[in-house]
């Protein structure tokens, strides 16, 4: 549910990281990183994850890009290490770039959960083949700022079609539904909170972060709410007692997608209650 970036050249704020309470800790090759610091952030993160990582915090590596000169070396330290949870690939434009990938990660000795990042036009179209592109894939994202920047636009309602592209191809190609991308004013707990709860409206789970003050904003934002827990439990509760459909006493309807909605709802309970 909430994915904390932290660039791979600083094992100090990794090490924070790690200890902020994210579910995934996303270890940043490209970005975060200047051009002169990227085989030390190669080489300290591979230090980094030549163990099993303890405690609930999975770790995932956002790699260089996919057709610059650094992807070979990052995929051939980072293959099999035991500590990896995934690799998130940027800039994913078409299915043969999954491929390409998978293809050298089997010569390195290991394909790990993928994680590729729509950040053009051209991966928006190309959505569902890209998550359907190999059983490695194991969730899909956007990535905002580089597709602001490729469709020319600045306002949040062009990103509204984007948006529910990538939760319908997730869900298309049976993966989980994807996470938010960053909210990139860490000081704007209000907007980040608007925006959580319209991308919480659209079919996301979850958000990435840039800093640890955005994880419990996040959190409460895609955590349900009681009401909400009460309710799928009395339609549980009724479809348990009376299978089929039927309509409770306040008039809501409840068949069997229904049904599912309060499970997944009750899934996130327990985690919901224990943050209250």
């Amino acid at each position: 549910m909430t994915w904390l970036y932290a660039p791979g050249d600083r094992p100090e704020v990794v090490a924070k990281a790690l200890r902020s309470g994210a579910d995934v800790v996303l270890v940043d090759l490209e970005d975060a990183v200047r051009a002169d610091r990227k085989d030390y952030a190669r080489a300290a993160t591979a230090e980094l994850l030549a163990d099993p990582v303890s405690g609930p915090t999975a770790v995932h590596v956002r790699v260089n890009a996919l057709e610059g000169p650094l992807l070979a070396a990052d995929l051939a330290a980072l293959a099999g290490l035991p500590g990896l949870g995934g690799l998130r690939l940027p800039k994913v434009g078409a299915p043969g770039d999954v491929g390409r990938v998978v293809r050298m990660l089997r010569q390195a000795g290991d394909v790990p959960a993928l994680y590729p990042l729509l950040e053009s036009a051209l991966g928006v179209e190309n959505a569902f083949a890209i998550a359907s592109a190999d059983p490695a894939v194991r969730g899909i994202a956007l990535g905002e700022a580089d597709l602001r920047a490729d469709l020319g636009v600045a306002d949040e309602e062009a990103l509204e079609w984007p948006r529910v592209r990538t939760v319908v191809a997730a869900r298309a190609a049976g993966l989980a539904a994807p996470a938010q991308s960053v909210y990139p004013d860490v000081r704007d707990v209000t907007g980040l909170a608007a925006s959580c709860r319209r991308g919480r409206a659209l079919g996301f789970l979850g958000r990435a972060a840039i800093h640890p003050r955005q994880l419990p904003v996040i959190e409460r934002a895609y955590l349900p709410s009681a009401p909400e827990i009460a309710a799928a439990r009395e339609t549980v509760a009724a479809a348990d007692a009376s299978p089929g459909a039927l309509a409770l006493p306040d008039g809501r309807f409840v068949d069997p997608a229904v049904v599912a909605g309060a499970h997944r709802v009750l899934a996130l309970a327990s985690r919901a209650e224990a943050t209250t």
